[in-house]
């Protein structure tokens, strides 16, 4: 939808609707990036269990 702005200009307005309707919810909530960086201080390998891609390992060198 284009709708002209008070100064003549044209602003362009986008309607998410369909697409919030069409797109499939996750039903499981990802946790803050500050609570597993709080989490994983001290140890030497982050692994969690990808729900699509399986089961990961992340080495944490000793800088990070």
């Amino acid at each position: 939808m284009d709708i002209i702005k008070k100064n003549g200009k044209l602003k362009i307005c986008v309607d998410y609707k369909k697409l919030n309707v069409a797109t499939k919810n996750d039903f499981y909530i990802f946790p803050f990036t500050d609570e597993v960086i709080n989490t994983i201080v001290g140890h030497q390998v982050y692994t969690f269990l990808d729900k699509f891609l399986g089961y990961r390992h992340i080495s944490i060198t000793l800088e990070d």
